[in-house]
C-alpha cells in the first residue's frame, strides 16, 4: 500500500516538474518571440522574400550537394555568383538546420564588419583552423583577438614594409628557376615557394630557402615543413568546407602534418625567448640589433611560447597565401594580355629605368598598381567569407518584396558575403564588370563595394606588406624580361583552398630582356 503511495506520489510530482518545464519553456519563447517582434518594429524589418528553393528544407543538404558538386567542377565562385543573379542580392537559406543569409549588397557588409562589429563574431573557426593555427588573431574572438591584434599591429609598420632587401635576395633565387629559353613555367609554383621563404624570413629571421630546395640546396627540415605547411594548410580548408563529415573519415596524414609545423615553429619560439632573456639582461647590447625579427618583437609582448608559436602561424598563413595568389592570379591573366603587359613595361622602364625600385618609387608606379587593384576585384584572394549573429541584430537591406527594407537577424544566423561576386556587380563596374580592364581605376574611387582585404576593425593588418612584395615582384621581372607568353589555351578556373588561385597554375613563357 505504502509503495503505492509513493510511487504515485514520486509520478505526480515528475508529471509536476516536466509542466512546469513545459509551462516554462512556453513563457520563455513567448518572452523572447514579443522581445524579437519589438526589436523588428523598432528597426522597420521586413521578411525576407528571396529564398533559395531548398528541397530539403530541413537540413538544407540538396544546397550542401550542390556546393560539392560545383567545387569538384571547379565552378563554386561561378555558381554562387549565378545564384545572386538568380535570387537577389541578398537571399536566405539553411544549412544543417543553420539559418544562412547571402549577401552582395555593400551596406550589409559594412554593418557586420564595421557599425555593428560587436554585434557579429567569426563563429567556431576552432574546429576548422585551430588544429593548425591554435588560438590566434585568425580564430579568435573578443578580448582574445583584441590582444593578438595589439600584439601584432605594430610589427607592421612602414619601416618594417618597406624593407625591400629581403625580397631582392629570394628574387635572384627565382630568377634562377625562371628558364631563358623560351621553354615552360609555372609561375605560380615560384611564387608561393617565394613568399614562403620571405615570409618566414620575415617572421623567424631565418628562411625556408624552399626556392634553393629546389636546385637541391636546403635543409631536410625546411624542406618537411614547407610540405607539411601545405598540407596542414589543405586540411583546414576542408574541414571548413566539410564540416564535422571531415572527422568521420580521419585525416592521419593532416595530424603528422600539423605535428611537424609545430615542432619546427617551436625551435624558433624557444630561441626567441632566449633572445629576450638575453636582452632583459642586457638592454644595451640588444638595442644594437639591427636586423628586424617579427618573432624578437613579439617575444617582447609575451613569453608564452604557446600563444607565440599560434600567432607566428596565423600571420604566416596570411603573409604567404595572399600575396602568392594574388601574383598567381594578375600574372595568369597579363600572359594573355600583351597590351597590359606593354603598359606595364613602359612604366617600369619610363620611371626606374633598370633601378632597383624603393618603397616610395613603387607606390608611384600608377598603372601597376591599376593592375594589381583589378586582379584583386576580378580574383580577390579570399573570395568569400562570413559571420555569425552573436546577438539579434539587423542588417539595413535584404527585407521587403524590393530587398530595400531592413532585414531581421536572429542571433545564430550566419551571414555570408561573397567579395567575388558584389566585385563583378555590373551597377558599381560597369557592364564589363567580368572583364579584366586595368583602366577603370583611373576614375574609379569604391567604397565598401571593393573588399579585397575586408573592412572594419579585422581589416588585414598585413595589406601594404602584401601590396609592396607582389609589386616589388612584378617590377622585377618586368625588368628581367621584356616578353610574357601564356602556355596555357584555357581560361583560368579556380583553386579554392582557404585563398584561390589558379588551378592549373600560371604556365607561361618569358624572354629575356
Amino acid at each position: 500500500m505504502l509503495d503505492r503511495i509513493y510511487s504515485s506520489k514520486a509520478g505526480l510530482l515528475a508529471l509536476a516538474l516536466v509542466t512546469v518545464y513545459i509551462a516554462s519553456t512556453i513563457y520563455s519563447r513567448l518572452q523572447l518571440y514579443r522581445a524579437r517582434r519589438k526589436f523588428m518594429a523598432e528597426n522597420g524589418c521586413q521578411p525576407c522574400y528571396n529564398k533559395y528553393p531548398l528541397i530539403d528544407p530541413i537540413l538544407g543538404l540538396d544546397m550542401m550537394r550542390e556546393n560539392i558538386r560545383n567545387s569538384k567542377n571547379l565552378k563554386f565562385l561561378e555558381c554562387a555568383k549565378k545564384r545572386f543573379d538568380t535570387y537577389g542580392n541578398t537571399y536566405t537559406s539553411k544549412l544543417l538546420t543553420t539559418p544562412i543569409i547571402l549577401t552582395i549588397e555593400p551596406q550589409n557588409v559594412k554593418t557586420i564588419l564595421s557599425l555593428r562589429f560587436k554585434d557579429f563574431g567569426i563563429g567556431n573557426r576552432q574546429s576548422t583552423l585551430g588544429p593548425l593555427l591554435g588560438k590566434g588573431i585568425f580564430t579568435t574572438d573578443g578580448d582574445r583577438w583584441a590582444h593578438s591584434r595589439s600584439m601584432i599591429r605594430p610589427n607592421f609598420t612602414r619601416d618594417q614594409v618597406a624593407d625591400l632587401e629581403a625580397f631582392e635576395r629570394h628574387i635572384q633565387e627565382l630568377y634562377k628557376l625562371i628558364p631563358r629559353d623560351g621553354s615552360t613555367v609555372d609561375l605560380q609554383e615560384l611564387f608561393f615557394r617565394f613568399t614562403i621563404d620571405s615570409a618566414t624570413e620575415f617572421l623567424f629571421g631565418q628562411s625556408v630557402d624552399s626556392l634553393r630546395m629546389t636546385a637541391g640546396e636546403g635543409g631536410q627540415s625546411e624542406a618537411s615543413f614547407a610540405e607539411a605547411f601545405n598540407y596542414a594548410q589543405h586540411a583546414c580548408a576542408q574541414r571548413f568546407r566539410l564540416g564535422w563529415l571531415y572527422n568521420v573519415a580521419g585525416d592521419k596524414k593532416a595530424e603528422t602534418a600539423t605535428r611537424i609545423c609545430h615542432d619546427y615553429v617551436d625551435q624558433f619560439v624557444d630561441a626567441a625567448i632566449r633572445y629576450r632573456q638575453q636582452r632583459d639582461a642586457d638592454p644595451e647590447k640588444a638595442e644594437k640589433e639591427e636586423k628586424y625579427v617579427f618573432l624578437h618583437e613579439l617575444a617582447r609582448a609575451t613569453g608564452d611560447k604557446r600563444r607565440l608559436r599560434d600567432e607566428l602561424l596565423n600571420v604566416l598563413l596570411a603573409g604567404r597565401d595572399t600575396t602568392a595568389s594574388l601574383l598567381s592570379n594578375m600574372f595568369f591573366v597579363v600572359a594573355k594580355r600583351p597590351d597590359v603587359w606593354k603598359k606595364m613595361r613602359d612604366e617600369v622602364e619610363r620611371e626606374l629605368g633598370g633601378a632597383l625600385p624603393t618603397y616610395e618609387q613603387l607606390r608611384n608606379l600608377k598603372y601597376l598598381k591599376y593592375v594589381l587593384n583589378e586582379s584583386l576585384r576580378l580574383h580577390p584572394v579570399v573570395p568569400g567569407n562570413s559571420r555569425m549573429a552573436m546577438t539579434d541584430s539587423v542588417l539595413p537591406l535584404g527585407g521587403g518584396p524590393d530587398g530595400k527594407s531592413p532585414l531581421f537577424v536572429p542571433k545564430g544566423t550566419i551571414v555570408g558575403y561573397s567579395p567575388y561576386s558584389m566585385h563583378r556587380r555590373k551597377d558599381y563596374y560597369g557592364a564589363d564588370a567580368d572583364e579584366f580592364r586595368p583602366e577603370r581605376w583611373e576614375t574609379l574611387r569604391p567604397g565598401w563595394e571593393y573588399l579585397p582585404f575586408n573592412g572594419g576593425p579585422r581589416i588585414c593588418l598585413g595589406q601594404q606588406y602584401a601590396l609592396t612584395e607582389a609589386g616589388y615582384v612584378a617590377v622585377r621581372i618586368l625588368q628581367e624580361f621584356r616578353g610574357i607568353e601564356s602556355r596555357d589555351p584555357e581560361p583560368w578556373r579556380e583553386n579554392l583552398t582557404l585563398t584561390v588561385c589558379s588551378k592549373f597554375g600560371t604556365k607561361v613563357a618569358l624572354t629575356p630582356a
